[in-house]
């Protein structure tokens, strides 16, 4: 297969576990340069170690990046002094799972500064830069539940929704250009997303992926290349990817 990617230079936000660290590991076997965003830049720089090891033909930045702080992501992507022609916002959570009427408002605010503003923060910096490009690629990470909302799940479920809806106003603001903009909307994956939704709760979280087998981080960042790895003219704007055992948030299988 053609690598359409090579050489060129991917922003990733919320790189240092899960499904960015395990992207950031797939783009590098395909020479793709990275820059690596995380408010842990102890992992970054772990992480970087691990791939100059496999691979020094490629570059690697790493920044400290809390998405949540407009000015810091004004100035961090500011201070890149090179071309960005892949920006995967991935950074998101999901926190707590009760009723609305009980919900914790800093959740909430949580939620919404990370998966809504910092996704816009990052977006309205690294846009502006993409336009003169031949190609550019923009993946924003929603979520099945971004499509179909389920119980206690409200404002989790209302911030994937707005990703959604920016993938769509993204790609019609973008009309005329050749920026690619791709929403990918996964199911249930095994990552330490539930861990950080309980708040460090292992047996609640270990729960939610027993009696069938979940998604993990290599699914979702092998998909995210196929999406990626492709001639300029072709843009899938949206795809959604769920364990086999799931058929939608409310179906899925346990034995």
């Amino acid at each position: 297969m053609k690598n359409y990617i090579t050489k060129k230079t991917a922003l990733i936000t919320g790189a240092s576990s899960g499904i960015g660290k395990q992207l950031a590991l797939d783009l590098a076997s395909l020479n793709v340069n990275l820059i690596l965003c995380s408010r842990d830049l102890e992992k970054l720089e772990e992480i970087k170690k691990y791939i100059v090891l496999k691979n020094k033909n490629i570059n690697i930045d790493v920044y400290k990046l809390d998405v949540q702080n407009k000015a810091e992501v004004s100035n961090v992507i500011n201070s890149i002094d090179k071309n960005i022609d892949i920006l995967v916002n991935n950074a998101g959570l999901a926190l707590g799972l009760e009723h609305i009427d009980k919900g914790s408002i800093n959740n909430w605010e949580n939620m919404i500064d990370t998966n809504i503003k910092g996704l816009l923060y990052v977006s309205r910096e690294v846009i502006p830069r993409m336009r003169g490009l031949n190609t550019a690629h923009i993946i924003n990470i929603g979520s099945v539940a971004g499509k179909i909302a389920y119980p206690n799940g409200n404002v989790y479920c209302a911030t994937k929704a707005a990703v959604h809806s920016l993938g769509e106003s993204m790609n019609a603001d973008l009309f005329g250009t050749n920026i690619k903009v791709t929403t990918i909307a996964p199911g249930a994956v095994e990552t330490n997303f539930s861990n950080i939704r309980f708040n460090g709760d292992k047996d609640t979280a270990n729960n939610v992926y027993n009696g069938y087998t979940p998604l993990n981080a290599s699914d979702i960042s092998q998909t995210i290349l196929n999406v990626l790895n492709t001639p300029s003219h072709v843009n899938i704007q949206y795809l959604d990817i769920m364990p086999t055992a799931q058929r939608n948030p409310y179906l899925l299988y346990k034995i």
